[in-house]
């Protein structure tokens, strides 16, 4: 807040006071007793409402507004930069997005995998629940998001693991009949049933679990 604060010359003060105006709309927040503060403007409550809507456009003009504050692009959107004008668009703005979606998942988790408890961030991933060419609407949507290591996030993208109503590890019986063994059986197979360490905030939303765990586990 205080960094975010002298990039905008604002105050801490002000800039805090707006992220609980925030923190008023939102409906997790509300749930575990957090108020916020009343005074969201309706400005304040059309842009919380788009970004439950279509997150994707929200991330990507908000790290655009980044970019233009402190002058420096994020790696995601410089990644394997292709040629072209409108291509360049199209992969900064997807890069932005990504950039977005990562940094807002691994902060919510602590930068902790959910399963494991792995810190490190080099090998942890921001694993979308619905995978991104599903759905545009909840490409940078914190709550379609779990924080996994990079083992973990393969598997689950490949539906060989998944979760159940309760948020616990399922493993899907292909895994099971690959004759895994050792500590393989120990990172995969072993997990069955271990229960996911929810983040503060941006909990995982029920309905793309179970997206999840319909279509990718079949």
């Amino acid at each position: 807040i205080v960094e975010l604060a002298k990039l905008i010359g604002r105050t801490a003060g002000s800039v805090a006071m707006k992220v609980c105006n925030f923190a008023s709309l939102d409906p997790a927040q509300q749930a575990r007793g957090i108020r916020g503060l009343e005074g969201a403007s309706k400005a304040d409550k059309a842009l919380f409402a788009e970004f439950l809507s279509n997150s994707e456009s929200v991330a990507a003009a908000a790290e655009e507004a980044a970019v233009r504050v402190t002058g420096r692009e994020t790696a995601e959107a410089l990644w394997e930069m292709p040629a072209g004008p409108t291509e360049v668009t199209r992969t900064v703005q997807a890069r932005r997005v990504q950039g977005f979606f990562r940094s807002a998942v691994l902060a919510a988790y602590e930068n902790r995998c959910a399963i494991s408890g792995l810190a490190v961030p080099e090998l942890l991933n921001a694993s979308h629940i619905i995978p991104w060419c599903e759905s545009v609407e909840r490409r940078a949507d914190p709550r379609n998001g779990i924080c996994l290591n990079a083992l973990y996030d393969r598997a689950f993208d490949r539906g060989l693991i998944a979760f159940d109503d309760d948020l616990r590890v399922m493993v899907s019986p292909r895994l099971k009949k690959a004759g895994v063994c050792g500590e393989a059986e120990a990172a995969l197979i072993g997990i069955e049933g271990r229960a996911l360490n929810l983040p503060g905030r941006f909990e995982p939303d029920r309905e793309a679990v179970a997206w999840h765990r319909e279509r990718a586990c079949g």
